[in-house]
C-alpha cells in the first residue's frame, strides 16, 4: 500500500548503509501546527449532531513499519466544541493551580502541562472509558479527562481530605476509573501499562491500555523491557511518547542519541503525531486502537508536543531555551488557538458563541477551586495515616512501630 507519509525500513549493515548514502532524500518532519486541516465548508451540516469530513494536513502524521492512519475524519460540530471546552478547563485548571502554587497553597512538587492540552483530550476522544491509560507526572489533564472532577484535582494538590487520593498522593499520583496514574518514578509507569494491556488481553477483552512518558523518560531500561514482554505477547499497549522537546533542562537532541522516538520499538511499528493539533492526536489515536485490537499486537506513538511552563514550578523554564521559543511556540502553535481557528473558519460556532464558552469554563474552573479550597484537610490520626495500605478485610492484627508503643492497631 502505497503511503503519504514516510516509511522508515529496517536497520541495514553499516557498509550498505554508506554505500547508499547518495540517494537519501530529504527528511520530512511532523508539523506541530495547530490549525492546519481543511474542510469542504459547503460540507458542514446545519446540525451539531450530523458528522462531516475532515481533511487532515500530509505532515500530521511519520510512520515505521506501519501504514499511515487514514488523512481524513469524521466528526461533529457538538464534537469540536467539546474538544474546545476540554482544553479551555484544563489550561485554566492548570492556571489555577499555578497561582496556588505562587500563593505557597500547594507545597511540594507540581507539574503542570499548560501547552499540551491537546494529547489529552484527543486521546480521550479516541478511546473508550473501559480502555485503560496510565502516564507520569504530568498528570492533572488526564485525571480530568478520565472523569475526575476538578475539584478532586484541586483539591489532591492542596492535600485536602476530599482530594482524589484523600490529600496523599498530590500532583504526581492521582486516579480514578481506567486512570492508573500520575507515576512519580520515571518510566516507571511503562512495565505498569504493559500489566494492565496484559490483563485485557487475559479477559479477552475488546479493550487497549495508553501507556505514556516522556521524552526524558524513553532511555529507561525497563521502557525497552516492556516493549519487549508486549511484542511477545502480543500485548493490546499503545506506548507513547509525550515529547516536549525537554527532559526536565535537557534538551532531547543532547540526551537521546535516536530522537525519533517512534522508532524505538524496533520491532514494534511506530506512529509520529502533530502533539499541537487535538484533530490529528484523535485520528492517530483512533486508528492505533483499531490496530492493536485486530490483534497486531503494540504500537509505538510519538506525540510532537510542547511545555509552555519549566518542568516544575520550581523550573523557571528559560535557563536553557530562551524565552523567544516559548513565545513563538504560543503565539503560532497553541493547540487552543489552532482549534477555535478552525471552529471560526468552519463556522461551527460564532466568536460569540466561543467567548461564551471560555466564560463558562472559566467560572466552572473558578468555582471549583473555591470549593477545593474549602476542603478540610485530613486528620493527623495514625488511623488516617494507615487506611488503604491494605483491601479493606485483609488487613493484619497490626503494622509494627519503631517501638511497641507505635505499633498501629486494625480495628476489627
Amino acid at each position: 500500500m502505497f503511503s503519504r507519509a514516510l516509511r522508515s525500513t529496517r536497520a541495514m549493515p553499516i557498509r550498505a548503509a554508506r554505500a547508499q548514502a547518495p540517494l537519501a532524500v530529504a527528511k520530512r518532519t511532523v508539523t506541530t501546527n495547530a490549525a492546519s486541516s481543511q474542510v469542504d465548508k459547503s460540507s458542514i451540516p446545519e446540525s451539531d449532531d450530523q458528522p462531516f469530513q475532515i481533511q487532515l494536513n500530509d505532515e500530521s502524521f511519520e510512520t515505521y513499519e506501519l501504514d499511515p492512519p487514514p488523512y481524513t475524519m469524521d466528526i461533529t460540530k457538538k464534537e469540536l466544541k467539546q474538544m474546545y471546552r476540554d482544553m479551555v478547563v484544563i489550561r485554566q485548571m492548570e492556571m489555577a493551580a499555578d497561582r496556588l502554587y505562587k500563593e505557597k497553597k500547594i507545597r511540594g512538587f507540581c507539574h503542570l502541562s499548560t501547552g499540551q492540552e491537546a494529547v489529552a483530550v484527543g486521546i480521550e476522544h479516541a478511546i473508550n472509558k473501559d480502555d485503560d491509560l496510565i502516564t507520569a507526572y504530568r498528570c492533572h489533564g488526564y485525571a480530568y479527562m478520565r472523569g475526575a472532577s476538578v475539584r478532586s484535582i484541586i483539591g489532591e494538590l492542596l492535600g485536602r481530605r476530599e482530594g482524589i487520593a484523600y490529600g496523599k498522593g498530590g500532583s504526581m499520583h492521582m486516579f480514578t476509573k481506567g486512570f492508573y496514574g500520575g507515576n512519580g518514578i520515571v518510566g516507571a509507569q511503562v512495565p505498569v501499562g504493559a500489566g494492565l494491556a496484559f490483563a485485557q488481553k487475559y479477559q479477552n477483552t475488546k479493550r487497549a491500555t495508553v501507556i505514556l512518558y516522556g521524552d526524558g523518560a524513553s532511555n529507561q531500561g525497563q521502557v525497552f523491557e516492556a516493549f519487549n514482554m508486549a511484542k511477545l505477547w502480543n500485548l493490546p499497549a499503545l506506548f507513547g511518547c509525550e515529547n516536549n522537546k525537554y527532559g526536565m533542562g535537557t534538551s532531547a537532541a543532547r540526551s537521546s542519541a535516536l530522537t525519533e522516538y517512534y522508532k524505538r520499538g524496533q520491532y514494534i511499528p511506530g506512529l509520529k503525531v502533530n502533539g499541537m493539533d487535538v484533530i490529528a492526536v484523535k485520528a492517530a489515536v483512533k486508528y492505533a486502537k483499531e490496530w492493536t485490537e485486530a490483534g497486531h499486537g503494540p504500537l509505538v506513538l510519538e506525540y510532537v508536543t510542547y511545555r509552555y511552563g519549566g518542568h516544575s514550578m520550581s523550573d523557571p523554564g528559560t535557563t536553557y531555551r530562551t524565552r523567544e521559543e516559548i513565545q513563538r511556540m504560543r503565539s503560532t502553535n497553541d493547540p487552543i488557538a489552532g482549534l477555535k481557528q478552525h471552529i471560526l473558519d468552519w463556522t461551527v460556532a460564532s466568536e460569540d458563541e466561543l467567548k461564551a464558552i471560555d466564560k463558562e469554563a472559566r467560572s466552572y474552573v473558578n468555582e471549583e477551586v473555591k470549593i477545593a479550597e474549602a476542603m478540610p484537610e485530613p486528620e493527623a490520626t495514625p488511623k488516617i495515616l494507615f487506611e488503604d495500605i491494605y483491601v479493606r478485610g485483609t488487613e493484619p492484627q497490626f503494622v509494627r512501630g519503631r517501638t511497641p508503643e507505635e505499633n498501629f492497631y486494625f480495628s476489627a
